[in-house]
């Protein structure tokens, strides 16, 4: 049970390189970290590790239409280049300390599927972005 304060998410931002997928994106992941790196050693009495490469990952779903400036023509765009810059705040373009922006570096998108659709709903691609490099921005 949430004891402070919760986020409820009505107005994040989502850029794929210069262009803002917000109003065509209804769900956005991020993982960032780092790959653990094993520093065990004799005698000692259990596995230790240490900070490796950082590691990220972003999941996005995004609804699906044809065009300039669509969804399907960004990722396009970005499918296999493995340069792609990805921004993503929580609520809106002001960074701060409740609103911090990240941005990924050099994201790969090995693949993606422009048609996915069934009768009757609403036409939705998922985008898988990994690699790179992340960075945190608190900085109004």
């Amino acid at each position: 049970m949430a004891t402070t304060a919760t986020t409820y998410l009505s107005n994040p931002t989502v850029l794929i390189g210069a262009v803002d997928v917000t109003a065509m994106c209804n769900s956005a992941v991020l993982t960032v970290g780092y790959d653990s790196l094993e520093s065990t050693s004799f005698g000692d009495s259990g596995h230790l590790y240490v900070k490796g490469l950082q590691s990220v990952s972003v999941e996005l779903t995004l609804f699906d239409y044809y065009g300039a400036g669509s969804a399907e023509a960004t990722l396009f765009a970005a499918v296999g280049t493995g340069t792609t810059t990805l921004v993503i705040s929580p609520a809106g373009a002001s960074e701060s300390a409740t609103n911090p922006e990240y941005t990924i570096s050099n994201a790969m998108m090995a693949t993606f599927t422009p048609i996915n659709a069934t009768v009757g709903e609403l036409s939705m691609i998922n985008a898988s972005f990994t690699g790179g490099t992340f960075a945190r921005d608190i900085t109004p």
